[in-house]
């Protein structure tokens, strides 16, 4: 039996949540920036350690420029999981990450959140390391979708947590 998660991506206008989505269901990177409208969902299977497979519905949703509250609720509904994606070279895009995540763990508390920090590779990793630590901002992991550095290991990791 194949086991069934519903994983939505949030975050602000151009951090890369559909580089990310591309990178990660179809190994792809396009450097034409769109805007996504609404919402695109795709399917990935991720075999787990123990032999079962887990099917990952991924919901990449419309950015938005003030905080996750404008996101519908619609796109929110029955999550198992919710991925918070900023920009590690602009940031102005983690500036609500903790506001928007007592929010979200308030209003959804059953579901399983994630910080992420992309476009790696535009940052010194030490330097932006040290400036989320100062500003207590929690990450759960550093990627770049351009170029696939620890895109796998993440989205890996969350299916594992997510069968636990």
């Amino acid at each position: 039996m194949i086991l069934s998660k519903k994983v939505v991506l949030l975050g602000p206008f151009g951090v890369g949540k559909t580089s990310l989505f591309r990178r990660f269901v179809d190994n792809e990177f396009s450097e034409d920036y769109k805007v996504t409208l609404g919402v695109q969902i795709k399917k990935k299977s991720v075999p787990l350690p123990d032999g079962r497979e887990l099917s990952m519905v991924i919901w990449d949703t419309e950015g938005h420029s003030d905080n996750v509250q404008d996101t519908r609720k619609s796109y929110l509904l029955g999550s198992h999981s919710m991925v918070y994606v900023f920009d590690l070279s602009r940031p102005e895009t983690y500036g609500t990450i903790i506001s928007d995540m007592k929010y979200l763990k308030k209003e959804y508390p059953k579901v399983i959140f994630k910080v992420l920090g992309n476009k790696l590779d535009l940052v010194n990793k030490k330097e932006v390391t040290q400036q989320l630590k100062d500003q207590d901002i929690p990450v759960d992991a550093l990627t770049s979708a351009k170029t696939d550095k620890n895109v796998l290991d993440f989205f890996n990791n969350l299916a594992v947590d997510l069968t636990k």
